[in-house]
């Protein structure tokens, strides 16, 4: 798993949308019980907070060391530096694994290996993104502008699953079909460029050309006339019973 998000971690907990209740529900609804969760790759802990009141114990676990000092703390979740291929969780204890804008970072086949060795029988694995916002056409243009031209050649590879809504990644399960969801937010000019700020496209492009393109961006969306933003983030997934 790459480690990505580090730079940006105080950005992260800031900015990054979260997830819609009723999805949270959902999974929850097909759960065998609601004892262990494992939510792989959990960045600030954002999806794991969404877990918590539900659940005995939920187990957390990210790469980034600077993330995690950034997460959300409650009794019951336990963080763990730890990458999402080796974790300290008893054969066959958890009921729920979630990867929640992650997966597309992980080795798949070791990472579906240890999914299966630790769900119980008839376990759920969630599997959740979101992809790009889209908002009304003359913002949508200034957006899909920097995604695609600014930022051209500054994401990396793994970025294309997000693209193609996980529909590509690896998935060697029987597939359980959720309802669809999305995120609307209205946002102001400062949360919409903070968002940006936490694009591991950015950081590269940052990296590349010793430079912050961010600044820019601020009077083109002055330019719309307009002061808030409304923009909604389409939510999109894979999920099974084991």
């Amino acid at each position: 798993m790459k480690d990505l998000f580090s730079t940006q971690s105080n950005e992260y907990a800031k900015f990054r949308p979260t997830y819609p209740p009723a999805l949270i529900q959902e999974i929850i609804s097909i759960c065998p019980s609601l004892n262990l969760a494992w939510d792989a790759g959990t960045g600030n802990g954002q999806f794991a907070n969404l877990l918590a009141p539900y659940f005995t114990r939920v187990v957390a676990t990210d790469i980034s060391e600077k993330q995690l000092a950034n997460a959300v703390l409650k009794p019951n979740i336990e963080y763990s530096l730890s990458d999402s291929l080796h974790i300290h969780i008893a054969d066959h204890h958890a009921d729920l694994v979630t990867v929640a804008q992650a997966v597309h970072w992980f080795k798949f086949d070791e990472f579906y290996k240890e999914v299966r060795r630790v769900l119980k029988k008839d376990g759920i694995l969630a599997i959740i993104g979101y992809g790009l916002m889209n908002a009304e056409p003359k913002v949508n243009d200034i957006i899909l502008d920097f995604y695609n031209n600014t930022l051209r050649g500054c994401w990396d590879e793994e970025r294309r699953y997000i693209d193609e809504e996980y529909k590509t990644i690896p998935f060697p399960f029987e597939e359980l079909h959720l309802k669809k969801y999305s995120m609307p937010y209205t946002w102001n000019i400062d949360q919409l460029v903070g968002f940006f700020s936490t694009w591991s496209g950015l950081q590269n492009y940052i990296q590349k050309n010793n430079r912050d393109p961010l600044p820019e961006l601020r009077p083109l969306f002055l330019g719309t006339g307009l002061t808030e933003f409304k923009v909604e983030f389409p939510v999109f997934g894979r999920f099974a019973r084991l």
